[in-house]
């Protein structure tokens, strides 16, 4: 028997149409963000979003949730202000 077309996904109470993509919501914790879903042919397909490692003392998780990385040049702390495992040298 053949179906008609490509099939919906069915994840926790709702349904899903083919290629159409979600944040999974998984109580108690709420809305998943860092988790997308999507439909394939009937077939929920989940994958945590990949995150290139920080290179630094102490990164920050300012502008992505999902993923840490270093602070840019303009939020650096003001000249003189000693940080966690560094030295503050002046002339």
């Amino acid at each position: 028997m053949q179906a008609d077309g490509p099939r919906a996904c069915r994840f926790g109470r709702r349904w899903y149409l083919n290629n159409e993509s979600w944040h999974p919501s998984v109580p108690p914790f709420g809305e998943m963000k860092c988790i997308l879903c999507w439909c394939v042919s009937g077939e929920t397909h989940c994958q945590r979003q990949e995150c290139p490692p920080a290179a630094c003392a102490s990164p920050s998780r300012r502008d992505n949730p999902c993923c840490t990385k270093c602070r840019s040049e303009c939020e650096r702390p003001p000249v003189g202000t000693v940080l966690p495992n560094t030295v503050s040298w002046s002339t």
